[in-house]
């Protein structure tokens, strides 16, 4: 009976935080200008926004051809990626990024998948029941979340636009979301990521 009461105490938790993070304000598409038209280089290259900006804040979203995408900036390296989770579309731009065997990797907020900030690996803690004393490693499920190349040029942070020959997991939250006008985290939740792993390294150092 217990059992029963924590499994619908659990599932009233996930619906709440479902509802909360669906009636937030909407963010400010990134690459749009004032006049609502997308800036592209003539490379092709699609304008993300200033690169101090992004630094400041850590972490921003916008829509690279119609789908979200979360850019961090993280011990001194830029990152992108599909902004849902390739489990459930979780928001990765709302969760930490955790260090995991020397690789820095976004946890999402949804259900703690562990996502790398380089290659778009999923790792997940297993052990091998075959091994004598069997300890918990960390191994890789592949690459499940799709990572968009980033270029810094002339102060501005440019994210490529994704190669669609290749699938990835991450694509069905991606074309689901894509064009609906919902980004996941509003500029006072960036501010609010930045202060908080600001906060962090204080208590670290």
């Amino acid at each position: 009976m217990l059992d029963l009461a924590i499994l619908i105490l659990h599932f009233f938790i996930c619906l709440l935080i479902s509802v909360a993070i669906w009636r937030r304000p909407k963010d400010v598409d990134l690459q749009r200008s004032s006049t609502g038209t997308v800036e592209t280089a003539p490379d092709g290259l699609i304008l993300i926004g200033k690169e101090d900006d992004i630094k400041r804040s850590q972490r921003a979203t916008a829509k690279v051809n119609g789908r979200e995408v979360v850019i961090f900036y993280h011990e001194g390296k830029f990152h992108a990626m599909d902004s849902r989770c390739y489990h459930e579309g979780g928001p990765l731009c709302l969760g930490e990024i955790e260090d995991i065997n020397g690789q820095a990797c976004i946890v999402c907020p949804w259900h703690k998948y562990k996502i790398t900030l380089e290659t778009g690996e999923g790792l997940y803690e297993g052990i091998n029941p075959l091994e004598p004393s069997p300890a918990p490693q960390w191994n890789s499920k592949g690459v499940k979340q799709r990572i968009h190349k980033v270029t810094i040029d002339n102060g501005n942070v440019y994210v490529s636009p994704p190669d669609l020959s290749v699938s990835f997991d991450s694509d069905y939250f991606a074309d689901k979301f894509k064009n609906s006008g919902d980004l996941a985290m509003e500029k006072q939740s960036n501010s609010q990521a930045a202060e908080q792993a600001v906060a962090r390294k204080q208590e670290s150092s």
